[in-house]
């Protein structure tokens, strides 16, 4: 059985990442957010914790026992990686999934994203700074079709089809696959886009 923790388990591609861990008999599962009401459905499947990923003390207490950690979150992303990075440090879990944005190495051919990738970036910055067990997801952009097709580029290769979009189904497939499989793409940041 594999503990994970999914932070921001309120957005789409979380609770489309929830429907195909629920359907895995090898996941447990605790969904963090700060507003629990809004897992209600999940109540009875799930460990709902309400919570917030800057208060250090509920993180670290939800991150406790746990295998894995799948982020995927909006607001002040630095300040929040350093909080789960600390967190995860405190309890020894290892093993880290976070979902942050095509473009922050200026992978994408002929764009150039600054300012709005920029909390993206310094996030990412600080993930890659651990001794965490890490893989870092850049989806291009996402489309809510019921499809799971996708390929993946590393960190330093060109971006593939970087006008195309991918289902936030395909992200939540490859969210499982590296939570299920630890030793799959660590300290990895990996590209997500349609497969060509």
């Amino acid at each position: 059985m594999t503990k994970i923790l999914i932070l921001g388990a309120h957005g789409r591609i979380a609770c489309a990442a929830t429907d195909l861990f629920l359907a895995e008999p090898r996941a447990k599962l605790t969904l963090y957010l700060r507003n629990a009401h809004r897992l209600r459905r999940h109540e009875n499947l799930a460990r709902v914790v309400e919570g917030d990923v800057l208060d250090f003390g509920a993180l670290k207490a939800a991150m406790a026992g746990q295998d894995v950690v799948y982020a995927n979150l909006n607001g002040p992303l630095e300040q929040m990686a350093r909080n789960i990075v600390k967190a995860m440090v405190a309890t020894g879990v290892k093993r880290l999934i976070f979902v942050s944005s095509m473009g922050i190495y200026d992978e994408v051919p002929g764009q150039r994203y600054r300012s709005i990738l920029d909390p993206y970036r310094d996030a990412a910055k600080v993930i890659e700074a651990s001794d965490l067990d890490y893989t870092i997801l850049r989806p291009a952009w996402l489309n809510d079709r019921d499809e799971v097709d996708y390929g993946t580029t590393q960190k330093g290769q060109p971006f593939c089809n970087p006008g195309g979009v991918v289902s936030r189904k395909s992200v939540a497939h490859l969210i499982v696959q590296l939570a299920l499989n630890p030793s799959l793409d660590v300290r990895c940041s990996l590209g997500v886009h349609k497969a060509a």
